[in-house]
């Protein structure tokens, strides 16, 4: 009896761990100018207003871009990229939520 309750209890613990594991969502890479974050998710660059809203997908190029950091001025991001096997860093315009 004890082993059919050990197995029962391991299911089920197996089963909240693969459930919570789809679950997560993870933003990573944070960085702030005035009233905008910029961030990755998905392996693409994110911007949002620091006030909350929608965020807009700054990057869609089949590739992997993190550590964006804002210039000084907010205007640009500079970011690295991996397109081709070595990673780069490339620069863009930052894109501004409302």
């Amino acid at each position: 009896m004890k082993d059919i309750l050990r197995v029962f209890l391991a299911i089920l613990l197996l089963g909240a761990a693969v459930f919570a594991a789809q679950e997560g969502r993870f933003f990573t890479y944070p960085t702030i100018h005035n009233d905008k974050i910029a961030f990755t998710y998905e392996s693409d660059l994110w911007v949002v207003s620091a006030q909350g809203g929608a965020a807009t997908r700054l990057t869609t190029f089949p590739g992997t871009e993190n550590f964006a950091k804002f210039s000084p001025d907010g205007k640009w991001l500079a970011f690295t990229a991996t397109y081709d096997g070595a990673p780069a860093v490339y620069l863009m315009p930052a894109g501004a939520p409302s």
